[in-house]
């Protein structure tokens, strides 16, 4: 019997080949691409052009949802409201979460199709000793992107499918050149989906947030320079501070009652421990026990030691072995055991 899957297609190379790799493995494919906002880049005019052209490509239906709406109520308000307030969210998680994989799973099952796929780079198994779908690094690790998955609920885990998993980048490449994809040569989104539709994260802030001018001041108050809105700092930022100092200065925090942007040196912004609040357990069971993991703060920080201590059920306490710069609350603390991600949250404040 022929295993259905719905692949969602950006209109990029990854998703291109994903769907292409299930097509070649017998899979009966059904592409789906959500119409998330206007302009250029993937996911917008662009990918749903590109994402039609391999359907077409491949001989496998196409669907586009609309799903803008959804895109504003849980992303562009979603920062709109954390930059106002002084934090810095992280959108691609909770994007992952609540506009692709979750909506995705519904258009999947309500046409009786049990599978869904992404061209995102990770792996996926099952324990039936914790009965849990565990999720780890991809094989490339400068590709990897379980970072931003760890929101995704076993729910909707138990359904997916990976391609790119075993795959490298350069290997990715040469499967669309070899296939003569539609999308081999395109090149790699380099940003935030937003900040590709607009030129940058500023020019999107500023078309919903007016920010009046303020100071940028020490932790003893004294005066440095001015800002041209709280929405444009966030912890951490050295460039574009417009200060003469002898030392580099960055961002240690943000008052939004003050409507003032604290400086200082780089050592005055590490932090030995945070909170996290929205907790999702991915390949860990739950425990209310302290426990050992290496905790990445962002991106495209490397992880750190430390011991995490569950407060509650949605919360935990992470403390780590050392300080860690910029530690900014809005982005998202994921734990692992070497590549195996056990679980993530948004870090809520850092002392």
């Amino acid at each position: 019997m022929t295993t259905s899957v719905v692949v969602g297609l950006s209109g990029g190379v990854d998703s291109s080949v994903a769907a292409a790799l299930l097509h070649r493995q017998g899979y009966q494919v059904f592409g789906l691409t959500f119409w998330l906002m206007r302009g250029k880049g993937q996911c917008c005019s662009e990918g749903l052009v590109d994402a039609a052209r391999i359907c077409d490509q491949l001989g496998i239906p196409h669907d586009v949802v609309d799903s803008r709406e959804t895109f504003k109520e849980n992303i562009v308000d979603y920062l709109i409201s954390g930059y106002s307030q002084g934090i810095t969210p992280l959108p691609c998680s909770r994007c992952n979460k609540a506009v692709k994989f979750v909506p995705m799973l519904e258009y999947a099952q309500k046409r009786g199709i049990d599978k869904i796929a992404t061209g995102h780079y990770c792996r996926l198994s099952y324990n039936p000793q914790t009965d849990r779908y565990e999720l780890r690094r991809a094989i490339d690790r400068s590709k990897d992107q379980s970072y931003f998955l760890y929101e995704v609920p076993q729910t909707s885990l138990r359904h997916c499918l990976f391609p790119l998993g075993e795959l490298t980048k350069a290997e990715t490449r040469q499967i669309a050149q070899s296939l003569g994809l539609a999308t081999a040569a395109k090149p790699d989104s380099q940003d935030l989906c937003l900040i590709e539709a607009h030129g940058s994260m500023a020019n999107f802030l500023n078309q919903y947030i007016y920010g009046s001018k303020g100071q940028i001041v020490d932790r003893q108050g004294r005066v440095l320079g001015e800002h041209n809105g709280i929405h444009h700092y966030t912890i951490g930022q050295r460039k574009g501070l417009g200060i003469a100092h002898p030392t580099p200065l960055y961002v240690l925090g943000i008052d939004v009652g003050r409507n003032q942007v604290i400086v200082g040196e780089r050592w005055e912004a590490e932090q030995p421990r945070c909170q996290v609040k929205d907790v999702n357990w991915v390949s860990q069971v739950p425990t209310a026990q302290p426990f050992r993991a290496e905790v990445q703060i962002r991106y495209r920080s490397h992880p750190a030691p430390a011991t995490l201590t569950p407060v509650g059920e949605t919360e935990m306490m992470i403390e780590f072995d050392e300080p860690q710069f910029g530690i900014t609350p809005g982005q998202a603390a994921v734990w692992y055991d070497g590549d195996l991600l056990l679980g993530g949250g948004i870090i809520a404040s850092a002392s």
